[in-house]
């Protein structure tokens, strides 16, 4: 076993200014242009900021970039898997010249750091996601995020720290890289097993660090993810209460929770070294690497992103030059001939092997029905329960789409009136022209409009949804990426139901109550859906009906249906 080389070796870069220093810059920030950050970007700023990226002093450079792209490491060679870009709007890049600073502030205007632009370049994103992710599939949430919510350019250079972003939450669990070093020192932890989660804890990941600390003869740092994770994950804010929950089952002089603002990219192998470098940073020796560590899941056929152990093979190939060492684990797995939880590879017949796969757990705090003991702590899942009633209790959203004039409005109207009628529950409309006139009065009908519209109506229902309220939203939405971001803005509090109006486009001509595709079809409106711009007809709809051939009533009925056989009502 190694020492605690990770405490006493290796240079943490710490970027902040200090005394009178930090107050001229934080003085002259006033003069700056000023670009807010982004939630990642916030993650990783505080990350390079304290040392947790170190060897990194900056955002990365092109030219490490690109290596990073290509090599995995820096270009002087020093291993880095994952690049660490600032992205911001063309617009804002074409205002700024090199040797021109920037005041990096977060969401509520709070100076976080100044950076002089030495560079700035165009990437290719697409190259970028096959390198970084292996894959350009939007159903990768690294490379959906790269997609969406990236800006056209990045940039690069000095960067000047003048205070690390304000944390009012589980703020005595929060600590810095040297904080951490020098608490192990002080409790002459020689040897610490990171385990990193971004999942709530259950006995079996218990059993599994309690197995990780025993064969390393380490103590225990519980190491949570509470940044930007994966779309849908349970918020950190439920996970932090369980993680304290399943701390009380561990010893309390061995094992620590602390809590990383990272911001994770669901690399797979590529972010397993990430982490290693990172726990390496916080002062430990060892790294619990477990199977598919940070994998996002399927891609779109339905297929693994990333095979099951990809990740500990490629950690093991960087193991000496990473200077920690990866302790790896296979799925856990209760035996209760044995009452108690072993390591899967371990069990042989007759004994027999129990688990509840993650799909099955949220089914079961969905339907509200019964957690097996085994599996998990009563206060874990009541805690859990807490933020995901059953269903019945839980928001959703109903999102009609379709062309105009195909009774989408109609039928959102009739299941407004079904909805209120069984009670219990606040329902709000949010009809396309309703909108229209008091949430977006200013935008026109280009795409860029269009799409802003939709969006601003798909934040509404999505606090609506968190909120545990049912929106119906009723607008044309054409665009099927359009849709597809609205929807994965309400599935983070709730639940997304498309309906999809597919009365065809001659019939919603002949009905044509407003006039609008005769104005169409004379040239007097431009850019109409249907008729010179296209509708994209969703592809995997939860309901679809045609009000060509039945009536208002029964498409409100179909949808009321279909809510029901989901458990919503």
């Amino acid at each position: 076993m190694g020492g605690f080389k990770a405490a006493h070796g290796g240079e943490l870069k710490d970027l902040y200014l200090k005394g009178e220093e930090s107050e001229q810059e934080k003085s002259a920030a006033g003069e700056y242009k000023v670009w807010t950050l982004t939630t990642r970007q916030v993650c990783d700023l505080e990350m390079l900021l304290n040392g947790a990226f170190s060897p990194l002093e900056r955002f990365n450079s092109q030219a490490d970039y690109e290596s990073i792209l290509e090599n995995m490491r820096l270009a002087d060679g020093t291993l880095w898997p994952m690049p660490i870009s600032l992205d911001i709007p063309k617009s804002l890049a074409d205002e700024i010249t090199l040797g021109d600073h920037i005041a990096l502030r977060d969401p509520e205007g709070v100076l976080i750091a100044t950076m002089e632009i030495e560079e700035k370049w165009l990437p290719d994103r697409a190259r970028e996601a096959q390198m970084v992710f292996g894959t350009q599939d939007l159903a990768h949430p690294g490379v959906s995020y790269l997609f969406d919510h990236t800006n056209e350019v990045y940039v690069s250079g000095e960067l000047n720290g003048i205070a690390p972003p304000d944390h009012y939450d589980f703020r005595h669990l929060r600590h810095t890289p040297a904080e951490l070093r020098d608490y192990f020192v002080k409790l002459g932890w020689r040897r610490v097993v990171a385990f990193q989660t971004r999942n709530p804890m259950h006995r079996a990941h218990v059993e599994l660090t309690r197995l990780a600390s025993a064969q390393t003869e380490a103590n225990l740092l519980i190491h949570p993810v509470v940044g930007q994770t994966k779309p849908g994950d349970v918020d950190h804010f439920t996970r932090v209460r369980c993680y304290e929950h399943a701390m009380k089952r561990s010893p309390e002089q061995t094992t620590m929770l602390s809590l990383l603002p990272l911001a994770m990219r669901m690399g797979g192998p590529r972010e397993a070294v990430w982490h290693a470098i990172i726990r390496k940073n916080y002062g430990c020796t060892h790294l619990i690497v477990g199977r598919d560590h940070a994998g996002p899941g399927k891609d779109s056929q339905g297929e693994d992103f990333y095979g099951p152990y990809d990740a500990q093979e490629m950690v093991t190939q960087f193991e000496d030059e990473l200077d920690i060492t990866m302790v790896p684990f296979h799925q856990m797995v209760y035996v209760p001939e044995r009452a108690q939880y072993l390591p899967d590879e371990q069990v042989k017949a007759p004994d027999t092997k129990l688990n509840i796969s993650g799909t099955e757990f949220r089914r079961r705090l969905r339907e509200g029905l019964d957690v097996e003991e085994w599996f998990s702590y009563p206060e874990v899942i009541a805690e859990l329960r807490k933020t995901f009633p059953p269903r019945d209790k839980q928001g959703f959203t109903v999102f009609f789409t379709g062309l105009s004039g195909s009774g989408k409005s109609t039928v959102a109207n009739a299941l407004l009136l079904k909805l209120m009628e069984l009670g219990g529950r606040r329902v709000t409309l949010l009809d396309g022209d309703v909108v229209r006139t008091h949430l977006s009065s200013e935008l026109g009908f280009s795409k860029e409009h269009r799409d802003l519209n939709i969006l601003r109506i798909g934040y509404v229902a999505s606090e609506i949804t968190k909120h545990g309220g049912i929106a119906i939203c009723a607008p044309i939405a054409p665009y099927a990426e359009t849709r597809r971001k609205v929807r994965e803005l309400v599935e983070f509090g709730g639940a997304f139901v498309e309906v999809h109006v597919s009365t065809p486009l001659e019939v919603c001509e002949q009905r044509d109550r407003k006039g609008l595709y005769a104005l169409a079809r004379a040239g007097k409106i431009k850019q109409f859906t249907g008729i010179d711009d296209p509708y994209e007809v969703p592809k995997n709809a939860e309901v679809t009906i045609d009000t060509s051939d039945i009536s208002a009533d029964l498409g409100a009925h179909r949808v009321l249906v279909k809510l029901e056989s989901m458990g919503f009502i």
